[in-house]
């Protein structure tokens, strides 16, 4: 008998909610029979959307939310104050095994904030990171930690590195990844005191395949399959990442249309281009997991479109078979005696 994966999908969240956020689920649904999709959201507002689409009716149900949490709301007071809201009702279905994850591209502060406070870390786990995959020169990379750590310690970094090790084993089947640390050179004793402090302890650490320091114009390049980093480095990486990847396409755009010949060129070219171009889409990885949750939480760009969506719903699928949280209560290095416990880091 098939599996399903159920996953709450937060109707109301991004700059195309619901538009854009409906028309994934029903892509999602169409094309997959394993997956069974709970829109959460104002509920008339989704019905009318859904209304615009053809689709198995058993397979999508809707769950009133008639709240939202807006981007610019302080993360824990809305967390707190807005109990109907779309986050939060999501997040409890979750935490009450109702559905198997849960997928929102609303607010990172208060997905990164309810994550922990109300589906809860996995025992042992310090500091739950968001995991963005990257496209690169031979295939992507896991940027571990891009947003939820900004004051992150050497035994988080050093969980960020195994939990990011088994994402990529098991998800994108990369055999014994290599993790590397950000930094401003490639000697050991370059970087900061978090760095410095940290390296030591991913060498010792024998459940990762640890090369070294890795510098940001080498990440491009596939210099590792696992980037470790605290989240206000990995954020500024990520920005940096797809603001020039948005640059330069914009900028071959235009060249390609200047005159005549260059016009007639991009005709030629555009098969190959398109095909390039199409690798280097972090769409097609689907979204940013919480990696150390009870459950699984899965934050998606607030400028997702169905194709973002669809696949991060995939990604749910594979996350849930592969039993990743699972792996990571078996395997993660409990670092509790090594360091003072510091709660939820919120």
């Amino acid at each position: 008998m098939q599996t399903i994966t159920r996953v709450a999908l937060d109707a109301m969240g991004g700059d195309n909610a619901p538009a854009e956020i409906v028309k994934g689920a029903v892509d999602a649904v169409c094309q997959r029979e394993d997956i069974k999709v709970f829109l959460v959201g104002q509920e008339d507002v989704v019905k009318e959307e859904l209304a615009k689409h053809s689709y198995a009716e058993d397979r999508i149900t809707v769950v009133d939310a008639p709240e939202v949490i807006e981007m610019a709301e302080p993360p824990v007071q809305a967390i707190r104050k807005k109990k109907q809201s779309s986050i939060v009702v999501g997040m409890n279905m979750v935490r009450q095994n109702e559905v198997d994850a849960f997928v929102s591209a609303g607010s990172s502060g208060a997905i990164l904030v309810g994550g922990q406070t109300i589906v809860g870390r996995i025992h042992g786990i310090k500091r739950p990171p968001l995991a963005p995959i990257i496209p690169t020169e031979t295939g992507m990379s896991l940027l571990i930690d891009c947003g939820a750590n900004v004051d992150a310690r050497p035994e988080h970094l050093l969980q960020f590195a195994v939990m990011g090790s088994i994402y990529m084993e098991q998800i994108m089947g990369v055999e014994k990844p290599r993790v590397a640390i950000v930094n401003i050179g490639a000697e050991e004793e370059k970087g900061n005191a978090l760095v410095r402090e940290t390296y030591p302890l991913l060498t010792a650490c024998k459940d990762i395949n640890f090369v070294g320091s890795i510098e940001a114009r080498e990440i491009p390049h596939g210099g590792a399959d696992v980037i470790v980093c605290e989240a206000f480095v990995g954020n500024v990486i990520l920005k940096l990442y797809e603001g020039l990847a948005a640059t330069l396409v914009g900028v071959i755009k235009q060249g390609l249309m200047s005159t005549l010949r260059s016009k007639i060129g991009a005709a030629l070219a555009l098969p190959a281009l398109k095909k390039t171009l199409k690798a280097f889409d972090a769409s097609e990885y689907g979204g940013a997991p919480l990696l150390g949750l009870n459950g699984l939480v899965v934050k998606t760009h607030g400028s997702s479109k169905a194709v973002e969506v669809t696949n991060s719903i995939y990604q749910c699928v594979a996350f849930r078979e592969k039993n990743i949280n699972g792996i990571i209560k078996e395997r993660i290095i409990d670092t509790e005696n090594e360091g003072k416990e510091d709660g939820n880091g919120i």
